[in-house]
C-alpha cells in the first residue's frame, strides 16, 4: 500500500513578499499619521490630472513599463542606532528583494547619519513595486561630549528592535532559499513592528534634552524602543502642483523643494514634505512617567526624472554648489524665492531635451527596437551606428528612472522636518569603510547599475535588428 505525503508548499516571489510589506507600511503610517492618507489622496488628484493631460508623458510611461508602478510607488525611511541593528536590516531587506545600493554621508549637511538606499536592481522587479528604504546610522563618532557619547551607546546596546519570530524567519529564509505563502505573511507581521510607532521613551526626560540639545536627530535615535519609520513617500508626476496645493487640504509644506529646478525632462529627484507632527511621549523617569512632546514624523513627496552619468551628476553638483553657495534658504524660508530663482537661472547650463542629454552623455536611456526597424531589417542589412539607426527611426530610446537619492536633498528634508529650513553646508566627513563593515556587505554603484540596464537594452535592441555581434560606435 502505498502511502501519501502532503506535497511541499512553494516559495512566493521576493516581488510578492515586497509587494505585502509596502501595502501592510501603508496602512500602518496611514493609521498612525492621518495626514499621509490626506497627502496620497492629493498626489492621485495630482497624477491623474497629468496623465489625462499630457497624452506623451502616458506613452513614454507605458513604453517604459512604469505606468503602472505609479500608483504603488513608495520610499520610506528609517534611522538605526548600531551596527546590529543595520546589519541585520539589510539581511531583513533581503528577503523583499532589496539590496543595499549606494553610500550617502549625509554629513556634508550638517546631520551626524550615513546611509544607503536598499531597493530592488532588477528592471523588472522594479517594474513590479520599486519600494525602497533610505536607511541610515546614526555615527556616534560626531557627539562631541564624550560622556554623552557613552551614554547614547549604552542606551543603544540594550534594546532589541526585532522580533524573535523575525529573525527565525530570516534565518528560514537564509537557510531554505525563500519563505512559503503563510510565512510570508507572519514575516510581513512580525518585520512590520520594527517599524511601528512608540510613544513611549526607554530614556529619562532629562537625557532627552540632553541628547536633543546634541542634536534632535540624536535624541530620536536613541530615545525610542525602535526605529520608527519617520516618513513614507509617494511619486508624483508633478510636484509644483502638490506643493501648491497642500494648503488647500490643510498641510503646510516646506519652504523649498530640494533638488533640481522644474523643467521640460526632469532629472534625478525632486522632494518636498510637510512639517514633522509634534507628538505626545512619556519619559520613563525614576518619580513615574513624565509627559513630552516629540517631533520627528512627517510627509513627504517626491518626482522622479532620469538618472544621470557620472559627468551629468558632476554638473548637477556643481550647479547645486553654485547655487547653495550664493543664496541659502534661513529659518523659516526666508529667501526661498531668491533660492528658486537662481536655481532655475543656473541649470539653464543642463541641457533640457532628452535628445541633447543622451547626445552629450549626461543621462541613461533604455534602447528598443522600432517597428519600423524590424520591419527594415527583414531582407537587409541596417546600418551599424546606433546614431544612424535613431535617425532613421529604427532605433528608439526613453529616460531610465532615478531610482535612488541626493544626499543634499535627503539632509534638507531631514532638517526641515527637525524644526528648521535653514540651509548649511559642513566639510564631509565620509568614512564608508565602517558603514560597510557595519552593514557586512559592500553597497552596490548605482551608476554602474544604470550603465548596465543602458548597455542590456542597447545589445537587446540591437539583437532585434539583425545587429547582434557587430562591431559598434558607442552611443552618443
Amino acid at each position: 500500500m502505498s502511502r501519501s505525503f502532503p506535497m511541499p508548499q512553494a516559495f512566493v516571489s521576493p516581488d510578492r513578499i515586497r509587494s505585502l510589506f509596502t501595502e501592510a507600511m501603508s496602512q500602518m503610517y496611514r493609521a498612525e499619521v492621518p495626514q499621509y492618507g490626506t497627502l496620497i489622496e492629493l498626489v492621485a488628484d495630482v497624477n491623474a490630472g497629468c496623465l489625462k493631460n499630457d497624452p506623451d508623458l502616458r506613452d513614454r510611461l507605458a513604453r517604459a513599463g512604469e505606468l503602472e508602478r505609479i500608483d504603488v510607488e513608495r520610499h520610506g525611511a528609517i534611522r538605526l542606532g548600531t551596527a546590529d541593528e543595520l546589519f541585520t536590516i539589510r539581511r531583513l531587506f533581503a528577503v523583499m528583494g532589496m539590496q543595499p545600493v549606494g553610500y550617502y554621508d549625509l554629513s556634508v549637511a550638517g546631520v551626524p547619519v550615513h546611509s544607503t538606499s536598499f531597493r530592488p536592481i532588477d528592471e523588472a522587479a522594479l517594474n513590479v513595486n520599486p519600494f525602497r528604504v533610505f536607511t541610515s546610522l546614526l555615527r556616534l563618532e560626531l557627539i562631541e561630549d564624550e560622556g554623552l557619547r557613552g551614554e547614547a551607546e549604552a542606551i543603544l546596546a540594550k534594546r532589541r528592535i526585532y522580533t524573535p519570530r523575525a529573525v527565525a524567519l530570516i534565518e528560514r529564509h537564509e537557510q531554505k532559499g525563500g519563505l512559503t505563502e503563510t510565512e510570508a505573511t507572519e514575516f510581513v507581521a512580525e518585520a512590520l513592528e520594527t517599524f511601528r510607532w512608540h510613544g513611549e521613551a526607554t530614556v529619562s526626560a532629562d537625557t532627552y534634552k540632553r541628547l536633543h540639545d546634541a542634536h534632535r536627530l540624536i535624541a530620536d535615535v536613541v530615545s525610542f524602543k525602535g526605529p520608527h519609520i519617520n516618513h513614507l513617500t509617494p511619486r508624483t508626476l508633478d510636484i509644483d502642483a502638490v506643493q501648491a496645493r497642500m494648503p488647500e487640504r490643510g498641510i503646510t509644506p516646506k519652504a523649498v523643494i530640494e533638488g533640481p529646478p522644474r523643467r521640460h525632462c526632469d532629472i534625478l529627484l525632486r522632494q518636498t514634505s510637510f512639517k514633522a507632527l509634534e507628538e505626545a511621549i512619556a519619559f520613563s523617569d525614576d518619580d513615574g512617567a513624565i509627559q513630552g512632546r516629540h517631533t520627528a514624523r512627517f510627509g513627504e513627496i517626491e518626482q522622479r526624472g532620469v538618472a544621470l552619468t557620472a559627468k551629468g551628476r558632476a554638473l548637477y553638483d556643481q550647479l547645486l554648489a553654485s547655487v547653495r553657495g550664493e543664496v541659502q534658504v534661513g529659518a523659516g524660508g526666508a529667501k526661498a524665492g531668491a533660492y528658486d530663482d537662481e536655481l532655475a537661472a543656473r541649470f539653464k547650463a543642463l541641457p533640457d531635451s532628452w535628445d541633447e542629454l543622451r547626445r552629450a552623455d549626461l543621462a541613461f536611456f533604455r534602447y528598443s527596437a522600432t517597428s519600423a526597424g524590424i520591419a527594415a531589417a527583414v531582407g537587409s542589412t541596417l546600418p551599424g551606428d546606433p546614431e544612424a539607426l535613431i535617425t532613421s527611426g529604427y532605433l528608439a530610446f526613453t529616460p531610465i528612472v532615478y531610482e535612488d537619492f541626493l544626499p543634499v536633498s535627503a539632509a534638507g528634508i531631514f532638517q526641515s522636518n527637525l524644526g528648521t529650513d535653514q540651509q548649511q553646508n559642513y566639510a564631509t566627513r565620509s568614512n564608508r569603510d565602517a558603514f560597510e563593515a557595519a552593514l557586512g556587505a559592500t553597497v552596490q554603484d548605482e551608476l554602474a547599475l544604470y550603465a548596465e540596464r543602458q548597455a542590456a537594452s542597447l545589445d537587446s535592441a540591437l539583437a532585434a535588428l539583425g545587429l547582434a555581434g557587430l562591431p559598434l560606435k558607442t552611443v552618443a
